[in-house]
């Protein structure tokens, strides 16, 4: 896949992008280079881009996410990316794939020009995704959908169902029947 090169004039175009938190000081000596008719500010640098704002996740026809790390507890929030950290988004794609931390029951998407890629997960179009995402966050969150499994750590049968979940194209149907039938 040939990496497009993204800057200040293309970097809102249908592109993915975490951010990283970063302390509001850091834009202290900064003058605002954009801001948006929904209210959030751009500050450019050569290396990167900060975005001060106070949504994440869809912006327009991107898709940027703020990997938060506590700075600040203010619902506005100021990101920082480099501009090597965008990649290219599209509805039709399979551009996506999901990575689960189960020490903090979190599933979150990845893009497959992500350097943590590794062939093992199933890449899905963004509406995929979002289905599998829902389920895996569903598996974490309660222990209702495993009353008809008999087993002896449910951990155990969570961790399996969803490994199952992003490194193969099975349902979620599918992998229950599976595992129900070798019980």
């Amino acid at each position: 896949m040939i990496s497009k090169t993204y800057n200040r004039f293309n970097f809102h175009r249908h592109t993915f992008c975490i951010f990283t938190e970063v302390p509001v000081d850091c834009i202290d000596s900064k003058k605002v280079d954009y801001k948006s008719k929904s209210g959030s500010s751009y500050y450019f640098t050569e290396e990167g881009v900060f975005r001060l704002s106070n949504h994440w996740g869809r912006a327009a026809n991107c898709k940027w996410r703020l990997q938060s790390i506590g700075v600040n507890n203010s619902r506005t929030k100021l990101g920082y990316a480099d501009w090597t950290a965008f990649h290219p988004d599209n509805d039709n794609e399979q551009l996506y794939y999901v990575t689960v931390d189960f020490e903090h029951q979190t599933a979150n998407y990845q893009h497959k020009c992500s350097a943590d890629y590794q062939e093992i997960f199933v890449l899905r179009t963004a509406s995929e995704t979002t289905k599998v995402i829902k389920s895996i966050r569903d598996l974490l969150s309660n222990d209702s959908w495993a009353k008809h499994f008999q087993f002896e750590d449910i951990t155990d049968l969570r961790k399996n169902i969803i490994e199952k979940l992003i490194t193969t194209n099975q349902s979620l149907l599918e992998i229950k029947r599976q595992l129900s039938s070798k019980l």
